[in-house]
Formats: structure tokens, sequence, C-alpha cells
């Protein structure tokens, strides 16, 4: 019973971590820096934010596996849409899992790939994120819709929004070849 509730807790707290995640790559694209809060803090906090979402969806996607209450093999944590349990909105979990993948593995080869190539793989956070969030509302059950779970998802699906809007504003004032150089 306790990997069910781990599960659980590991899965919410990725969503808020993968959340601050969004919003602060963002903050790092539009140069939102102050004298209190300079890029490289910015920066810093969402390489550690980072770290940590990965490490609380490690735990999430164990915890799941090992529960043991509903049928959920290693391969279903990797290849979308094969489980024999709610197979499309555990294949949504897993197609986040392998984008956050993705971007872990660009980000240790930065230097290898060069800049460019790792800004263009790093737009699968852009993916990645609502996968997240559109997985854990299908497969969390009748306590996703109820209280401060529902409060929580909400909060954070309006500040990735609102990220997401202030991103698409910084795009439209002609600064985007700026960002994939």
């Amino acid at each position: 019973m306790w990997t069910w509730y781990a599960s659980r807790a590991a899965g919410l707290v990725s969503l808020v971590l993968l959340t601050t995640t969004l919003v602060l790559g963002i903050s790092g694209i539009a140069r939102a820096a102050t004298a209190r809060w300079p890029r490289f803090a910015l920066a810093r906090l969402h390489r550690n934010a980072s770290l940590l979402a990965v490490a609380f969806v490690a735990l999430h996607v164990v915890t799941a596996v090992l529960d043991g209450y509903v049928p959920i093999r290693w391969v279903d944590v990797v290849v979308p849409f094969t489980s024999g349990y709610q197979a499309f909105w555990l294949g949504l979990g897993a197609a986040a899992f392998d984008l956050l993948a993705a971007l872990i593995l660009t980000s240790l080869l930065r230097a290898r790939i060069g800049l460019r190539t790792w800004r263009v793989v790093h737009m699968a956070a852009y993916a990645c994120w609502p996968l997240a969030v559109v997985h854990g509302l299908g497969l969390g059950g009748p306590d996703t819709t109820t209280g401060w779970i529902l409060v929580l998802t909400l909060c954070c699906v309006a500040a990735a929004t609102a990220g997401l809007l202030w991103r698409a504003l910084i795009w439209s004032d002609g600064s985007r070849s700026e960002h994939l150089r």
C-alpha cells in the first residue's frame, strides 16, 4: 500500500517541479533577470529544479511498477500505448517520460551536440509537460478531480499557461532567431 501513496505523492511533486522547471526555463529565455535574480541564478535554479523533478519522476515510475495493484511492466514505462492497463493514459505518461529522457540525454551531451541542436531538442519540453499533466488527470483516478489535487493541478496549468503566453509574446516580437543561435 505504501507504494501506491509514494507513487501518487511523487507524481504530484513531479507535476509541481516540472511546472516550476518549465516556467524557469521560459524566464531564462525571456532574459528575466533582476539585480536580486541574475541570469546565472535563474539558470542554476532551473537546472536544480530539473534534476529534482527527474528524481521524483523516477520515484513515481519505480513505485508505480513495484506497486503491483495494477499490471504496469517496465516496458510500459518506455514504450507508449502498449500496456494492458489503461493503455492510452499510461501511454501518455510513457511518451512524456521518453521526451524527458531525450531532454536529459541531450543536456548531458550538450557540449558534444552543440547548442543549436540542444535547443531544438529542448523544445520537447513544451510537449512533455502537457502529456504528463493529461496522463495524471486521466490515470489519477477520482481524486484528481476533487479537492486540493484539482486545485494544485489547476494552479500548475495556470502557471504554465501564463509562462507559455509570455513565451509566445517573446517569439512574436521577432527575437525567435536569437534564441535558436
